[in-house]
Order: C-alpha cells, then structure tokens, then sequence
C-alpha cells in the first residue's frame, strides 16, 4: 500500500479563466491485477507490455489503484515529480523476499501476459481470488513459487547420481573409519 499526500494548492483553469481550490488529499493507492485489471478494460491493450504508456494511460492507472474513495480529478492534476516518482518505485518494488534464479533453459515462453492470463494462473494453481489484490509483484512471486513446486523433480545425469554415491560412499568410509 501507498500513501501519496497532496497538498492544498490552487489550480487556474485557462478555459473557465477561474481559480480551482484543491484541498489537501491523501491517496491510499494499490498496485494490484484489479487496478490492471480495470485499466486493460479502458485501454484494450496489455498493462504489462512492452509498448510505452501515454501520460493520459499512466494518469488512469493512478486512478484504478487509487483505493481512496471520491477523489476529484483534479487532484491528479497536483501531483509531482516526487509523487510520480513514489509511484514507479512502488510499482517497481519486488514486495517480497523470495529471490529467483533466472537460469532458465530452453525457449522463453513470449505469451503476452494479461489480466486474464493472470486470472487463468490463479485459477490453474488454486491461489484465492482474494490475492487478486495483492501487490502485483508479490503475486507474480507466489504464481512463479506455486509453478516451481508443482514441477516434477528435475531429472539428474548418471553423472550426478555416480558422484553423490561416490560422495556417499566417501562420507561412510570416513564415519566408520574403514578403506572400503
């Protein structure tokens, strides 16, 4: 969860020549798959792709993580660098103490990945519809954890299973003090 302060301030409005009274807001905001989720709906295309993000579609994604009830719009309009740059750390942020090897063999998997894709992995590793608000990040470790304990047990050379008995074989010959 992250809490962005706004402060009070006034915006002038060019069209309406009129000054805007903004008070001060606080924004509880929540980096989850019901904030992409929602924004996949409005934009039609994947939150998680590779494609650039207009000001105008990074500025609805603030909004659908904004948990924060009745925040007018133009409150968006006072945010700062400082709070954008909150915002992508939080987003950026792993959320979690789990570290992966990335050694992968073989071909990556280049599916796209949406919210249904998410959902789908949710549903295919019975994972609760509750932790659909999770922080996005947190929930793609438990996705990638559930994938690699329910793999089977990797398959050793002859090679390995000959060196572990000889490590074996070298333990006990050493516990009982024997040449063999």
């Amino acid at each position: 969860m992250l809490y962005i302060t706004i402060p009070e301030t006034t915006l002038w409005d060019d069209n309406a020549q009129i000054f805007i009274p903004v008070k001060r807001h606080v924004l509880q905001l929540e980096h989850s798959l019901i904030s992409i989720s929602k924004w996949e709906s409005q934009w039609l295309k994947p939150f998680l792709g590779k494609e650039e993000k207009t000001n105008q579609e990074l500025l609805s994604y603030i909004k659908y993580m904004t948990i924060t009830q009745n925040v007018p719009d133009e409150v968006y309009l006072c945010l700062t660098d400082a709070n954008y740059k909150a915002i992508n750390d939080y987003i950026e942020a792993p959320m979690t103490a789990k570290h992966f090897n990335n050694k992968r063999k073989g071909p990556l998997n280049q599916e796209t990945i949406t919210s249904e894709i998410l959902y789908y992995w949710m549903i295919a590793l019975n994972i609760p519809s509750q932790y659909e608000k999770w922080h996005l990040n947190r929930l793609l470790a438990l996705i990638r954890v559930c994938n690699e304990k329910n793999e089977p047990p990797k398959k050793r050379s002859a090679n390995e299973v000959l060196q572990q008995n000889a490590d074996l074989n070298a333990a006990r010959k050493k516990a009982l003090n024997t040449s063999g």
